[in-house]
């Protein structure tokens, strides 16, 4: 398995899990032709595509990812309360195959198995994903302000983890950003700051991890550095060993084997 990024943050997310023949977009908050154009990048092209998994309504997470999957008839999976909250963005009078997820029930596409979780996150009914090959275990966790027992539960002895790393607090406090918007991004329906990030990889068992990937850095109100710093004091390695998912660069292929 391998996985990578073609961008993260505020403007837009998708994440690229692949397995053998099965490749998976983990969102889609990009328009079509950003998407086909971030997709080449990476040497795949739509078609290549086995579905699209969404895990909550918000723009820079779902905008894409109904028009991308009718233009070039994938699948897609979602939640309950995810599919209501975008059927603003359904195609009128084109079918789409839309697969109805439980939160707490894993699936199997193709070669992945998935096991879904839900997230605290102000939306409708959020769920992230880890990925399991039959080997190797991929932990994936954006958009929620706040760890639970269950998220550990789910992340522990992953072989790779994408984590948000949000903001920095002292950042977001004294940054531009409405005290409306602070607030709201540093709740427990918010996003994670780096501090609440490095707290919960470090009640995670780490001993197989080999990649750790931070993602949905906030533009205005985190650095590179920062986020580095925190994650790489909790596992004791060196800052450069944190990778980084951009929001123009994305991030390259990270291979699990």
């Amino acid at each position: 398995m391998r996985f990578a990024s073609i961008g993260s943050g505020s403007a837009g997310n998708c994440t690229v899990i692949e397995q053998q023949s099965t490749r998976l977009l983990l969102d889609c908050g990009f328009s079509l032709k950003e998407v086909v154009t971030r997709l080449q990048k990476l040497d795949l092209l739509p078609e290549q595509i086995s579905g699209i998994l969404v895990t909550h309504e918000h723009d820079d997470h779902a905008k894409g990812a109904f028009k991308f999957a009718a233009k070039y008839n994938i699948p897609v999976w979602l939640s309950h309360g995810t599919l209501k909250m975008c059927e603003r963005y359904l195609p009128e009078n084109i079918h789409i195959q839309l697969n109805i997820i439980d939160s707490h029930t894993n699936f199997t596409i193709q070669d992945l198995e998935i096991t879904p979780y839900p997230v605290p996150h102000d939306a409708r009914e959020p769920t992230q994903f880890s990925f399991y090959d039959g080997q190797k275990k991929l932990g994936v966790l954006t958009d929620a302000g706040a760890s639970t027992t269950h998220i550990e539960q789910i992340l522990t002895q992953s072989d790779a983890l994408l984590l948000e790393c949000n903001h920095d607090l002292a950042m977001l406090e004294n940054g531009p950003y409405t005290w409306t918007l602070k607030r709201r991004v540093s709740s427990r329906l918010g996003h994670l700051d780096n501090a609440s990030a490095a707290q919960l990889l470090s009640k995670l068992d780490n001993s197989k991890l080999k990649h750790i990937v931070a993602a949905h850095l906030s533009a205005k109100n985190n650095t590179q550095a920062l986020v580095k710093d925190s994650l790489s004091a909790v596992l004791n390695c060196a800052p450069d060993w944190i990778g980084i998912a951009q929001q123009h660069e994305g991030l390259d292929w990270r291979s699990l084997n």
